[in-house]
């Protein structure tokens, strides 16, 4: 639909996203590490690190050789594979764009662990809908969509710049983009179900995302753009702005 680039939206609590960040690296070096080896290596790491509903579901059973973590710890291991560099290109621009911001409303804990919980939610639901599935689920567009529903919430206001149609450079308000982006997702599960794009995925990323920005969030931390409205504070009058003293009676009486 669009590609973000920017959103000009300055950071009110944090200096730098370093669980942000810090995401993209790890995302970005798995990616590598699955990637210089051989194709049967790539296919073992994606085949034990991947999310399989069946293993969870239906009580299939992985290959000792390839059972890398237990089945539980899959629900948050598949977010950082990747099948491409186009996939995982398009996870981390939009975790770049709008991950920085929902970090400064959570605070860098909070952050993560609303991350890795939009990313179980999104498994959640994938295995819940196709529960026989064995084939791996992987990417981190679970946990993304978590971000993209946590921006749209905090910020419907601020203008973005994407490229819609992958080539026209356009500025609209996050609400447009975001909840078109946010209801092509549900029209997609609805119409398609599942195909090689897990759209049960992002949706559950999206619901939880929805959820959890609203119970992580900081304290006085504003949803829709809505400024927090203090007293203001009491005028201390200058030196210049000094009441004059009270006159003092005359000890003659009124003269």
């Amino acid at each position: 639909m669009f590609i973000p680039l920017h959103d000009a939206n300055s950071l009110r609590h944090i200096r730098l996203q370093y669980v942000t960040l810090g995401l993209i690296a790890a995302n970005v070096i798995v990616f590598a590490l699955t990637s210089m080896g051989t194709e049967q290596f790539s296919e073992a790491a994606v085949w034990g690190l991947g999310y399989i509903p069946a293993t969870l579901f239906e009580g299939i059973v992985r290959p000792p050789e390839i059972l890398f973590v237990p089945d539980h710890a899959t629900y948050i291991t598949y977010a950082f594979l990747h099948g491409d560099l186009w996939h995982l290109g398009g996870n981390m621009l939009f975790l770049w764009v709008f991950g920085d911001n929902v970090e400064d409303a959570l605070g860098h804990v909070k952050f993560l662990l609303f991350y890795l919980a939009c990313a179980a939610a999104g498994a959640w639901l994938h295995g819940i809908i196709d529960p026989a599935s064995q084939a791996p689920l992987i990417g981190a567009s679970g946990a993304v969509a978590g971000i993209v529903a946590a921006y749209l919430i905090l910020h419907p206001r601020v203008k973005i710049w994407v490229l819609a149609l992958g080539r026209v450079p356009v500025r609209l308000p996050a609400w447009i983009l975001l909840a078109l982006w946010v209801l092509f997702q549900f029209v997609m599960l609805a119409a398609m179900g599942e195909d090689e794009v897990s759209w049960a995925a992002h949706v559950g990323g999206i619901i939880a995302g929805a959820i959890l920005v609203l119970l992580l969030r900081r304290r006085g931390v504003p949803l829709f753009d809505r400024e927090v409205v203090t007293p203001k504070a009491a005028e201390v009058p200058t030196a210049t702005q000094q009441p004059a003293p009270a006159e003092q009676p005359s000890p003659w009486g009124r003269r």
